[in-house]
């Protein structure tokens, strides 16, 4: 079992935290590898910085929309904790969509040159949940197992039984226990996602086509790993409502991939609106 620290310093009035900091290398990845790759395709990539900004403001504002929802709460949108992934993905999804509209570009070959970059941003931005001891998983006393005594909150009995957890009964509410590390495991499963959609970079459909892999892949992960985590919104049965917008993206992702899957000739096919 590994005991979990928090990285975070005070700087003045200030604290620097590695969820912060995460979050800005998260974006600055995302986009120099959105960029990177609309280049590389021919077209100017001077609009993802555009978009790279829309997507920050959406993403906040939606990540903190749908927690204030989930725990039906309207003040919560103030808080500093609650940046839920799924309503920062859609959030940023829209206002995305949105500034690509208004600079009258094509969606399909934007995102589709951005989707590579949305997985390493992810990835780089569940290291941030596992730096401030946030987003964890069920008890565990596996090889791998953490315990987070410092964590945001605390891995304490009473914590994970808030979550749902159960067989606790009778162990006193502030012992500390060991869980799984999901932010981990996400930030691992980020990174294998962003190397197959790297490689599929060059694919001949049309555009548009790898971001509806992304969104498939995106969905997969998260239902996989909502399994392991500690979690008190299993509405249906034993899914969390995170796995039912995992189940919705990934379906939509394949119908997507499926009305931009023709042929084309090479690249000209990826570069189709």
């Amino acid at each position: 079992m590994y005991t979990h620290l928090p990285f975070a310093y005070d700087l003045g009035p200030l604290q620097l935290t590695g969820f912060g900091i995460a979050m800005l290398l998260a974006f600055v990845i995302g986009q120099m590898v959105a960029s990177e790759n609309l280049e590389a395709r021919g077209f100017d990539s001077e609009i993802m910085g555009d978009v790279t900004v829309a997507a920050v403001v959406g993403g906040l504002l939606g990540a903190k929309l749908y927690y204030a929802i989930l725990v039906g709460d309207a003040t919560a949108i103030f808080s500093r904790a609650g940046f839920v992934f799924w309503g920062g993905l859609i959030g940023g999804i829209v206002a995305s969509a949105g500034t690509i509209l208004y600079k009258k570009q094509s969606f399909a070959q934007i995102s589709d040159a951005a989707a590579p970059g949305l997985a390493a941003a992810y990835s780089v931005g569940r290291s941030g949940c596992w730096a401030v001891g946030d987003d964890y998983g069920r008890p565990w006393d596996g090889p791998l197992s953490v315990a987070f005594p410092e964590g945001a909150p605390p891995s304490t009995v009473d914590n994970l039984v808030a979550f749902g957890a159960k067989g606790l009964e009778g162990l006193p509410g502030n012992q500390v226990l060991a869980v799984h590390p999901t932010q981990l495991y996400e930030t691992a499963m980020g990174l294998v996602m962003f190397f197959i959609l790297w490689r599929m970079r060059d694919h001949k459909h049309a555009a548009g086509w790898l971001f509806g892999a992304y969104c498939v892949l995106a969905g997969l992960e998260r239902f996989v790993v909502e399994f392991f985590r500690a979690k008190d919104d299993r509405f249906f049965g034993p899914f969390t409502m995170a796995q039912v917008i995992a189940i919705a993206f990934a379906v939509g992702g394949v119908a997507w991939m499926t009305m931009r899957s023709r042929v084309g000739p090479g690249r000209p096919a990826t570069q189709a609106a």
